[in-house]
């Protein structure tokens, strides 16, 4: 079999149970919270830049004593902003937001943390079915409770005007507790967005091909086929040196016939 005969092989994955106008308007919509998702994650990364720069604002005026205290009585009223327990708590909050809002963009690039010992073992089917039952028995669910205590955590706050516990600590503390609940909002967006298409790799047509965000195609994953036996090789082995080696088996035998 040629190179390109192997490259072009799709291996058949979904049951066919969803016709492929369903799988399309599926991946359609999985695609626009992929956008969002995405769209929340890259912003929110930017919030790394602040972190540092404020704490390392924190330790220095922190390490010079009499310049801080000199800092804070010469800006007066925007002195403030320079006492340590206020920078302090800047800086928990801000690393709050950017943890939160870059859960689900983690999720979706497949970033985030695996046990992969048994995953990584399993065939492409086995390993979206484990993808689907993970979704819906405990990710969904779980995220689905938090955000519920975490919406409720932050209305509450708004609602009694919370500020911090120290005196010189920063005031309307609903703000961060509600981007709490939109950071792990954005992560249930991003496990919808998965599940939907484990349901279409399972249900689907099964020749039906779309990026996918945790899982690779089993075309993709570095095997070949020889007729019905699956060979797997190296990926580090390009096209080009396939077809030079082919180049050079045709050589070899014009050289014998000679």
């Amino acid at each position: 079999m040629s190179v390109q005969e192997t490259t072009d092989f799709i291996e058949p994955t979904g049951s066919g149970a969803l016709s492929r106008e369903t799988a399309e308007t599926l991946n359609a919509f999985v695609e626009k919270l992929r956008l969002l998702v995405d769209f929340c994650g890259r912003w929110a990364s930017l919030l790394f830049v602040p972190l540092v720069l404020i704490t390392v604002f924190d330790v220095c005026l922190r390490k010079t004593g009499a310049f801080q205290i000199d800092v804070i009585e010469f800006m007066g009223p925007l002195g403030r902003a320079f006492e340590s327990t206020l920078l302090q708590e800047m800086e928990w909050h801000v690393h709050t937001a950017l943890f939160a809002m870059v859960l689900g963009y983690g999720y979706i690039n497949n970033t985030h943390v695996r046990v992969d010992v048994v995953r990584e073992h399993l065939k492409f089917r086995r390993k979206a079915v484990l993808e689907f039952i993970g979704l819906t028995f405990f990710m969904i669910p779980f995220c689905c409770v938090v955000i519920y205590f975490a919406v409720v955590f932050a209305y509450d706050s708004f609602m009694i005007s919370e500020i911090s516990a120290s005196q010189v600590g920063l005031p309307h503390r609903w703000i961060i507790k509600t981007l709490l609940a939109a950071g792990i909002i954005v992560g249930l967006l991003s496990g919808i967005a998965v599940w939907f298409q484990t349901i279409v790799i399972l249900w689907g047509p099964s020749d039906y091909r779309f990026p996918l965000m945790t899982i690779d195609w089993p075309e993709e994953a570095g095997a070949r086929f020889e007729g019905k036996e699956r060979i797997d090789v190296d990926l580090t082995v390009s096209v080009d040196d396939d077809l030079n080696s082919q180049t050079k088996k045709i050589l070899s035998r014009e050289d014998q016939n000679g």
